[in-house]
């Protein structure tokens, strides 16, 4: 039996070998525990992460709408830094709940992916 952990990184190794973030079109990685969601904006030629945002300090709501806001804030980040499209990379997690409200939010806050 292969646990959810063996999975996702099963999962997240076949995604990272298949997409790269660069200066022009950097990777957006998401990491999601219980308490909160973290999201990170990389290029990945130069090993530097780019903006960051996450759910510390974020009160109120259930966690979709609290990833929401996380979504929006590393949006309104990454424009301000000239970065208006990026790679998604969701980390192995399944595209729905938390990580989706992440980057419905990211997209309607002006952020191409």
């Amino acid at each position: 039996m292969v646990s959810k952990i063996d999975r996702r990184n099963k999962i997240k190794t076949r995604i990272r070998g298949k997409i790269s973030g660069t200066a022009e079109r950097p990777r957006m990685s998401v990491f999601r525990s219980n308490k909160g969601i973290y999201v990170q904006v990389i290029d990945d030629l130069a090993g530097v992460t780019l903006v960051a945002a996450s759910s510390k300090g974020l009160e109120g709501g259930t966690k979709s709408e609290v990833a929401a806001k996380v979504g929006a804030e590393i949006a309104k980040k990454a424009l301000e830094k000239g970065i208006s499209t990026v790679v998604f990379d969701r980390n192995g997690y399944l595209f729905h709940g938390r990580v989706k409200s992440l980057a419905d939010a990211a997209r309607e806050a002006g952020l191409k992916f």
